[in-house]
C-alpha cells in the first residue's frame, strides 16, 4: 500500500525539480526527502524520479503515479472532514496565527463565529509576517494561519507543502494625496508614479520586496522617502502630501476622506497584485487530548469558503468599511 506522507514528498520534488527545495518547502532535512523517495520506489518497484543536467524530474512511472496524487489527497482530506463532521469539536485548543491586516478585518469576525458555533474550544491568535508565520505552522506550533503571498514567479510562495485554500484575492491600490494630478484618473499605470516620492512598508517586507519588484521590471526604481510597517501611518503621510503609496485592499478597510484611492492598471509579467492564501496545518502536533481536539477544531475550518469560520471569497473592491458576508 503507497505511503501517502512519501508520495506528498515526491509531489514536492516533482514541483520543485529539486530535492533540497523541497526539503526546505516541507521542513525537512534533504537526507530525510530523498529516503523518503527511496522508500516509495522501493514500494513501487519503480525508478520514480531521474537525474539530469538540469535537475531531478519524475520517470514516466512518477509522472503516472504523480496524476492520481491531487485526487488521493483529495479523498483522503474529504473522509478527514467527514469523520470531523461526525465527531464534531467539544473542546481542545485551535491555535491561530495571521498578518495584521486580516487580524484587522477578516479574524475578528471569524473568530467570533467559531466561538459561537463551538464555545468549548480554546481559540489563540497570534500575528505576524507570512515567512515567519509559515515555518511555526509547519512545525506544529500553530494549527491554522491566514497567510498571503504575491502572484509572479519572484515571489515567495510561502505555502508551499502546506494545505491551503485560496480564500480571496486582494489587490494592490494607487494612493494619492487630494488634489494629485492623477487623482482625476480613474486608474493608475505603475509607470506613472516613477517620479513620485514613495511611502512603503520596511524595505525586507514581502510588500515592499514585491512592489520593488514590479518598478523594476517597468524600468524605475522607486525613490522612498518614508517607511512605515503601520498602514494608518502610510495613509497619514498620504494626506498630509508627502507621498504616494500602493496599499492592498484590505488595509483600506477603514479608509479615510482625505486620501484618494485609484484602481492600479496591472503592467509586465508580475500583476501588482498580493494574494492572501489561508494557509491550513494538519492538525496540531501530539497525540494528546488536547491534541486531537486541535486537529479537530482544525479540520472543522479546511474550507474557509464554507460555514467554519464564515469567510467567503468576495470580489476585488476598494471598501468603504470591511464587511464580511453573511
Amino acid at each position: 500500500m503507497l505511503n501517502v506522507q512519501r508520495l506528498r514528498v515526491l509531489k514536492e520534488v516533482a514541483s520543485h525539480r529539486s530535492f533540497s527545495a523541497a526539503a526546505e518547502a516541507l521542513s525537512y532535512t534533504q537526507s530525510a526527502v530523498s529516503q523518503a523517495v527511496a522508500t516509495l520506489e522501493a514500494e513501487t518497484g519503480a525508478t520514480l524520479i531521474e537525474r539530469d543536467r538540469k535537475g531531478v524530474r519524475p520517470t514516466a512511472a512518477g509522472e503516472a503515479l504523480l496524476a492520481h496524487a491531487d485526487g488521493i489527497f483529495a479523498r483522503i482530506e474529504a473522509a478527514e472532514d467527514a469523520l470531523a463532521s461526525i465527531l464534531g469539536v467539544r473542546g481542545g485548543r485551535l491555535r491561530m496565527a495571521s498578518f495584521p491586516t486580516a487580524g484587522n478585518t477578516l479574524m475578528p469576525l471569524a473568530i467570533a463565529r467559531f466561538r459561537a458555533a463551538h464555545p468549548e474550544v480554546e481559540l489563540t491568535l497570534a500575528e505576524g509576517e507570512p515567512e515567519d508565520i509559515a515555518p511555526r505552522l509547519r512545525s506544529g506550533e500553530f494549527d491554522l494561519a491566514l497567510l498571503f503571498e504575491f502572484h509572479g514567479a519572484g515571489a515567495s510562495k510561502v505555502t508551499s507543502g502546506l494545505r491551503s485554500v485560496e480564500l480571496r484575492e486582494d489587490p494592490l491600490h494607487v494612493v494619492l494625496p487630494k488634489g494629485h494630478e492623477l487623482a482625476e484618473k480613474e486608474s493608475v499605470r505603475l509607470d506613472e508614479l516613477s517620479d513620485e516620492a514613495w511611502i512603503q512598508t520596511s524595505a525586507d517586507s514581502a510588500c515592499a520586496r514585491h512592489i520593488v519588484r514590479s518598478c523594476l521590471e517597468l524600468g524605475f526604481n522607486p525613490t522612498v522617502s518614508f517607511e512605515s510597517d503601520d498602514y494608518q501611518t502610510v495613509l497619514g503621510l498620504i494626506a498630509a502630501g508627502v507621498g504616494v503609496a500602493l496599499i492592498p485592499e484590505l488595509a483600506l478597510a477603514a479608509a479615510r476622506d482625505d486620501v484618494e484611492v485609484r484602481e492600479l492598471v496591472r503592467q509586465g509579467r508580475d500583476p501588482a497584485s498580493d494574494r492572501r492564501r489561508a494557509a491550513l496545518g494538519r492538525g496540531a502536533a501530539g497525540g494528546g487530548a488536547d491534541g486531537g481536539a486541535a486537529a479537530r477544531g482544525g479540520r472543522a475550518v479546511p474550507r474557509l469558503g464554507g460555514a467554519g469560520f464564515g469567510l467567503t471569497p468576495s470580489p476585488a473592491r476598494v471598501p468603504a468599511r470591511h464587511e464580511l458576508p453573511q
